[in-house]
C-alpha cells in the first residue's frame, strides 16, 4: 500500500487495513471478501472477513470437501502473507512479529490476527 492509498482512506489506519487485506485476497483469489473489519487493540491487529468464498470453493464445500477448500485458503494465507505483513508495517510504521489465519466456511468467515512489536518507550 503506497503512502497514497492510505491517505485516501482519511488516514484510518484500521480502514486502510481493511482494504489492503481484501485487495490481496482479491488478487491471490479472484474475489475478496465483501465484509472486512480491522480492529487494533495495542500490539493486536485482528481482520474479521466475511462472505470471501469463491463460487467454486461454495460448490466444493455443498459437494461435503470443505477440508479441501479450507486446505487452499490457508495456502494462500500461507503465500500472501508475506504481502500482508509488508503492507500492515507501512501503514502503521510498526514491525510485525507474527501471522496467523484461520478460516471457516459455514458461516464463511476468515480472522487474520497479526501480533506487532511493542512500542518502545521514549526517553523523556
Amino acid at each position: 500500500m503506497t503512502g497514497t492509498e492510505h491517505a485516501a482512506t482519511g488516514g484510518n489506519p484500521s480502514l486502510a487495513i481493511s482494504n489492503l487485506t481484501v485487495r490481496l485476497l482479491s488478487q491471490y483469489t479472484g474475489r475478496g471478501p465483501t465484509k472486512a473489519r480491522t480492529y487494533l487493540n495495542d500490539d493486536l491487529v485482528t481482520i474479521v472477513l466475511q462472505d470471501s468464498l469463491t463460487h467454486a470453493e461454495r460448490t466444493l464445500v455443498e459437494k461435503g470437501r470443505s477440508e479441501l477448500v479450507l486446505a487452499t485458503r490457508r495456502t494462500f494465507q500461507d503465500v500472501m502473507g508475506d504481502d500482508l505483513i509488508a503492507g500492515v508495517q507501512e501503514i502503521l510504521g510498526r514491525e510485525v512479529l507474527a501471522f496467523c489465519s484461520a478460516n471457516n466456511v459455514d458461516p464463511d468467515i476468515a480472522v487474520e490476527t497479526l501480533l506487532l512489536a511493542p512500542l518502545q518507550a521514549t526517553a523523556a
